[in-house]
């Protein structure tokens, strides 16, 4: 695991600065605190921070071929390197190290851009063939690493692991695109392939960027996808079989590392399955880490324990307290944009708990949205019916109607939120998953923007995001279209983004068993009603897992991380929210309606409403231009 970042001259061969390609490089040093190095050569820096996990006597990079004419910097792990070096090595290719990386460069040398085809595992990496005057660019399946980068108006694209490595070059100009400040607003992340600057951008996952000198900059190019078929000739008892079978080869895969490894463990279902599977593979007892809560609406220690003492894990247990708000500021420069997930606090500090004990931590991630796991896909699915039985003519006017007319119910179990549900039944069904997903829904969200950055945006809706993904989803199944949904957007722009920050904070590298692609393209084959059945989500995966963990862990609601925003806005962040959003870079940006920010927060500090979610957006968007942007509050709230 590593952070990668470098310089490439699109038009010629000039010299780049060595100390620019230094402090690029050394924006990164989180990533990898183990060893860093540059390459310089006319026209090209390659930069490099390891966190040495295997090879790690000799698997130094830049790494290049021995004739030196290809090079690579890679940040990731391919799973399947050994089966890779010994076909590479029939082929008369010559190994000097035992690392995945030099097996990259050398697939390329052998199958050129389909190299991705042959990789498994998590990847993000730029490699230079000198012989064809190339660079080419790659990002994993699933986008668990990441990739940035940017064209400056001189002709270098500068890339990197983190935003913050193309920031440190002077010519990045950092104009805010306002389409990324609506989808940030939207979803609570500015999604792919956007950034929060016009200039930059990120690779999509399964895609790859094949840049020639002397030529424009062309657009990525897509090499993988899921395909929903929902075709499996499967009968239940097999497919349980399969999926155990399945689970095990993707969690032994992982477990390779020449350093301390362990797993989360939360208490849900996706974690102890991981560590289930470990401990069957293992030797040794598995190192496990969970958070405890002081808050027992949000602890799930009791159920962590009951896994790690059934699997005899070694098991560390740290608990946070419920005002564990200090990071805010923390959190803002970590994810170089903003970023809203509270959740991204308690994975912080679980990660920095995995780091004292751990270098390689294996998660649940990615669960979810492959065995239907989310309780919103069975409320999506209830409102589906409801949708089928009248004509979108027909519902768009009365449910619309009564949508605006019905009284809000913030405090309300979301199966009386009526308002919510009637909203919904007015759209189609990509709309209103969208709106499902939206953390601040349109009707909420647009009147929080000032006339000038409603122009600026253009009529722009970050559910055009959503329609896009939708019609590449070559479904009509419901669950399936919004199961694909959440793989290109929440999954990539929330989940994958905030472990990745969180955990390289800390110098520690995550594995997600859950997301290995031969596993989320076979669970893409089987029907729907293997997923979500009677209201039950991950149905399959539940009875496939019930000889290996209690019940009281796989059929008890779930929970998640979260954080009692509602209360510390009302409480202990009273003033900074006040003095945030009504007096700061925030308000000085001419963006917002601080007569709409302002019914917010005393609504919200008087206890009429509970504006808690689109407070913290708000107060994270405020963040981001503190610590990002440099920006200083001009005037203070009356």
């Amino acid at each position: 695991m590593c952070g990668i970042s470098g310089i490439f001259d699109t038009r010629g061969r000039r010299d780049f600065d060595a100390a620019l390609m230094h402090r690029i490089n050394d924006t990164l040093h989180h990533r990898g605190p183990d060893e860093g190095s540059i390459h310089l050569q006319p026209g090209l820096g390659f930069g490099h921070r390891r966190l040495s996990i295997i090879d790690i006597a000799t698997g130094q990079q830049p790494l290049f071929n021995a004739q030196g004419t290809v090079g690579i910097v890679f940040n990731g792990e391919i799973y399947n390197y050994q089966s890779l070096m010994a076909e590479l090595q029939a082929l008369g290719y010559v190994f000097r190290t035992r690392s995945d990386t030099e097996v990259i460069v050398h697939a390329w040398s052998a199958w050129g851009e389909d190299c991705v085809q042959r990789l498994r595992g998590m990847f993000a990496f730029v490699l230079w063939d000198q012989a064809r005057d190339v660079l080419f660019m790659a990002r994993d399946r699933l986008g668990v690493k990441p990739m940035f980068y940017a064209l400056l108006d001189d002709g270098a694209l500068v890339f990197g692991s983190e935003l913050k490595a193309l920031m440190a070059h002077p010519q990045l100009r950092r104009d805010i695109d306002p389409q990324a400040v609506e989808e940030y607003f939207a979803l609570g992340y500015v999604a792919e392939p956007r950034t929060v600057f016009r200039q930059a951008l990120k690779l999509p996952p399964g895609h790859t960027l094949v840049v020639r000198r002397g030529e424009a900059l062309g657009q990525p190019r897509r090499y993988w996808d899921v395909n929903f078929t929902l075709d499996a000739r499967i009968d239940e008892v097999q497919a349980q079989e399969e999926l155990l079978r399945r689970l095990r080869e993707s969690v032994k895969l992982r477990m390779i590392a020449e350093v301390p490894l362990g797993a989360f463990l939360s208490g849900g279902v996706d974690s102890s399955a991981v560590v289930a599977m470990m401990a069957g593979e293992s030797a040794h007892p598995v190192k496990t880490c969970s958070m405890a809560f002081d808050d027992p609406a949000y602890n799930e220690s009791e159920f962590a324990r009951q896994v790690a003492d059934r699997y005899h894990t070694e098991h560390h247990v740290e608990t946070v307290q419920s005002d564990d708000f200090d990071l805010i500021d923390t959190l803002a420069r970590l994810y170089d944009e903003p970023y809203a997930d509270s959740s991204a606090i308690p994975t912080y500090r679980v990660c920095q708990l995995a780091r004292k004990h751990v270098t390689v931590a294996l998660s649940g991630d990615g669960g979810d949205e492959s065995f239907g796991g989310y309780r919103r896909y069975r409320l999506h699915m209830m409102e589906e019916r409801m949708r089928a039985s009248l004509p979108l003519g027909l519902r768009r006017p009365l449910f619309g109607t009564l949508g605006r007319l019905y009284p809000k119910a913030d405090w309300a179990p979301r199966v009386f939120r009526a308002k919510t549900t009637f909203q919904a039944l007015a759209r189609n069904s990509v709309e209103a998953y969208f709106h499902t997903m939206s953390v601040i829904r349109d009707h909420e969200r647009m009147p929080l923007y000032s006339a000038r950055f409603k122009s600026e945006l253009g009529g722009y809706n970050a559910r055009e995001l959503f329609l896009r993904h939708a019609e590449r989803a070559n479904t009509d199944d419901p669950l399936a279209m919004i199961q694909y949904i959440d793989l290109h957007t929440y999954l990539v722009g929330d989940i994958n983004t905030k472990v990745d920050r969180a955990s390289m904070a800390h110098s520690l590298e995550v594995r997600e068993p859950l997301m290995d692609h031969p596993l989320v393209e076979w669970l893409a084959t089987l029907p729907s009603h293997l997923k979500l059945r009677g209201g039950e989500g991950k149905y399959l995966f539940k009875k496939s897992l019930e000889p290996h963990l209690p019940n009281d862990v796989l059929y008890r609601p779930k929970m998640g991380f979260a954080v009692p925003l509602a209360r510390w806005f009302r409480g202990p962040l009273r003033q900074r929210v006040r003095s945030s959003l009504l007096g700061g870079p925030l308000a000085d940006s001419g963006w917002f309606d601080l007569q709409t920010i302002g019914q917010m927060v005393e609504q919200h500090e008087n206890g009429s409403r509970d504006h808690s979610t689109p407070l913290w957006t708000l107060l994270m968007y405020d963040a981001f231009l503190r610590n990002v942007m440099g920006m200083a509050p001009m005037r203070q709230a009356a």
